[in-house]
């Protein structure tokens, strides 16, 4: 397991790189694109990718740099979690393990135990959570590829905090589409809800702000739009089972 910075900055394609290993990258922080295996998908905290021999990737930073982990699996554990089904490339991060994920850096970079679990826990996801995206529904081509650029676009203003990011109405505005046309093409593109994405982004900046050490609980929920302090921890508890304290504690005992 290793920590990948990417400083590039660039709309445009790379030229295809082959993997020569399994693996699973997981995103700790931006956000970038990603053709994989001939599938385009967006790459950011929510939702990682698997690697696979044989299925060639290029990939585009428009949004500047990037910091992800990278997972190499060997080829017998790979077979064993994945078995003959074909393998999803796309890779949904959950808040519980993006948590898992973050508890993983910070114990060792060499924890072969805790990191096998955690590509068990995503594999598995990845497979549950495949057949939950809804298949694009327009007709041709070009509307498919402009049904998926209007929802990319979309995550990334909300990936970006850009204010009109925080309601429905004004991101539509923003974006020059009706409220109702976002909120379908958005679900149809990603399985989830405008709102349910941004409060998934909003638990990983919760996420952030625990590890880096930060104590006040009142001051992270005024900053990340929640109403006080006791709505930041029903949200954190309802996604993760346990408390914001508890988070912050664990991750710091794990940096002490």
């Amino acid at each position: 397991m290793r920590v990948v910075a990417c400083s590039d900055d660039h709309r445009g394609w790379s030229a295809a790189e082959p993997p020569d290993t399994f693996g699973l990258v997981l995103p700790r922080r931006g956000h970038f694109r990603l053709v994989n295996g001939g599938v385009e998908q967006s790459v950011d905290v929510t939702q990682g990718y698997a690697q696979i021999p044989g299925l060639d990737q290029r990939f585009a930073h428009p949004s500047g740099g990037d910091v992800c982990t990278f997972v190499s699996v060997g080829a017998t554990l790979w077979r064993e979690i994945v078995g003959d089904r074909p393998a999803p490339t796309t890779v949904r991060v959950d808040g519980a393990t993006e948590l898992a994920h973050r508890l993983l850096l910070r114990t060792a970079l060499d924890a072969a135990d805790p990191a096998e679990r955690l590509v068990r826990t995503v594999a598995t996801a990845a497979h549950t959570s495949a057949s939950d995206v809804p298949r694009a529904t327009a007709r041709t081509p070009s509307a498919r590829a402009a049904r998926a650029r209007l929802a990319a676009h979309a995550r990334e203003a909300v990936l970006d905090d850009v204010p009109s990011s925080r309601d429905l109405v004004s991101l539509a505005r923003a974006l020059g589409v009706s409220p109702a046309h976002l909120s379908r093409v958005f679900h149809a593109e990603t399985g989830s809800s405008l709102t349910r994405f941004r409060n998934r982004v909003r638990l990983s900046r919760v996420l952030a702000r625990l590890e880096a050490g930060d104590a006040d609980l009142a001051a992270i929920a005024g900053d990340l739009g929640f109403a006080d302090q006791a709505h930041l921890t029903r949200a954190v508890q309802a996604t993760l089972g346990t408390t914001p304290a508890r988070v912050r504690r664990a991750l710091g005992a794990l940096a002490a």
